[in-house]
């Protein structure tokens, strides 16, 4: 019996979603060819110097932190199969003074680390293609699939299937440009983060990370990070500033990372300020993107005026969901809205994500929770909104 053809999937986005979806499906059998407008992999908000893998606890379960739960255990076994400790990621505690207070098993994560030895792993498969400085400008759907086109509409990739898992420039490519949906159908909203960071001389000002209205890293030391960070350095942040579309540095984005940081450590605040007055404090600040009710955009892209149609024939009724009949464009599928939360979530949603393609039908655990996160959710209002008016 002969093998099963190869299957094939164009992947746009090369941060955590993206490298997470591509070895994913490489480790079905997948060939993937990986794009992205920048000169490498994890560019963007993935190129943060250090973020925290942490659970989300609640008094009671919710979205949010049932997909913690799955993603946190999913991260910390990819980190700990593929990237050495002190190369990428360091075991270590957390100390929540909010909502949550305790201390939290945890690790401090150089996401890029990660992404990168995903994307290895898929290379090592013989399953991967990527192609830098390969900005996509519109999909266009074919009787074979889908093409990706520049910007003067020559077709750089094509596939059976496609991911976009651009964070917030999936917003572009899948409303504005190609229109593929309406934007109310698709409410990604871009969130500028800014940390604040500096060499750390001395003795850590804590004796481990500690969270609230951010999170300070008293140390954080990685043979891997890039040589403009200090490779012994203490972090706070990042801040949150929904819809902010911009990576420049403020003052004033520091100074909101130190009022948060004097709930936690007094002392570490006046290092930041002292910092900053001295022009020794260094920043780093990018966007990410997130949803109208902050949980991810993870599964296949609804048809609009399929959707219209069929709610006219079936004369679906208000207050009814039947997010399964959702029409979808074949093929096209989404990743997104990861938020601040990208460490913990890519790799557990990357899994499903590949999983769906493969028409795998998920644990009944996950149903629900994965209904929660379908990217048909804000269409069903948007075409009841519109049914009504």
């Amino acid at each position: 019996m002969s093998a099963a053809p190869p299957r094939h999937a164009l992947v746009i986005g090369a941060g955590l979603a993206g490298a997470a979806v591509s070895v994913a499906l490489a480790r079905r059998g997948w060939h993937v060819a990986l794009l992205d407008a920048a000169a490498g992999p994890a560019q963007g908000a993935s190129a943060l110097p250090v973020g925290m893998l942490s659970p989300h606890v609640t008094r009671a379960p919710t979205p949010l932190s049932l997909l913690s739960e799955r993603g946190v255990a999913t991260t910390r076994a990819e980190l700990q199969r593929l990237v050495p400790q002190g190369q990428g990621w360091q075991a270590c505690e957390v100390d929540n003074l909010g909502h949550d207070p305790g201390r939290w098993p945890a690790a401090m994560v150089r996401p890029a680390a990660l992404v990168k030895a995903w994307l290895n792993e898929a290379q090592t498969l013989g399953a991967l293609t990527t192609r830098w400085h390969t900005p996509v400008y519109r999909l266009v759907p074919t009787p074979s699939g889908w093409q990706a086109l520049d910007d003067e509409g020559r077709v750089l990739a094509h596939a059976p299937a496609v991911v976009v898992a651009a964070a917030f420039n999936s917003h572009r490519l899948l409303v504005a440009t190609s229109n593929l949906l309406p934007d109310d159908a698709l409410p990604l909203r871009p969130v500028k983060g800014q940390m604040s960071l500096g060499a750390l001389h001395g003795k850590p000002r804590a004796e481990r990370p500690q969270r609230d209205n951010g999170v300070y890293v008293p140390l954080y030391e990685d043979e891997g990070l890039p040589p403009e960070w200090p490779a012994r350095l203490w972090a706070m942040g990042s801040t949150y500033e929904r819809g902010e579309n911009s990576t420049h540095l403020s003052d004033a984005a520091h100074e909101r990372n130190a009022v948060s940081l004097e709930a936690l450590c007094p002392a570490a605040a006046q290092d930041l300020r002292d910092g900053m007055h001295q022009g020794s404090l260094k920043g780093w600040a990018q966007v990410r993107c997130a949803s109208l009710d902050r949980l991810p955009l993870l599964g296949a892209v609804p048809d609009i005026e399929a959707l219209h149609a069929h709610m006219a024939e079936a004369g679906a009724r208000r207050g009814r969901v039947p997010v399964a009949d959702t029409p979808r464009h074949p093929g096209l599928y989404v990743l997104s809205a990861l938020g601040s939360r990208g460490i913990t979530l890519a790799a557990w949603c990357a899994s499903r994500l590949a999983a769906m393609m493969d028409a795998e039908p998920a644990s009944e655990e996950d149903e629900d929770l994965l209904r929660a996160l379908d990217p048909a959710r804000f269409a069903w209002k948007l075409a009841r909104r519109q049914q009504r008016d």
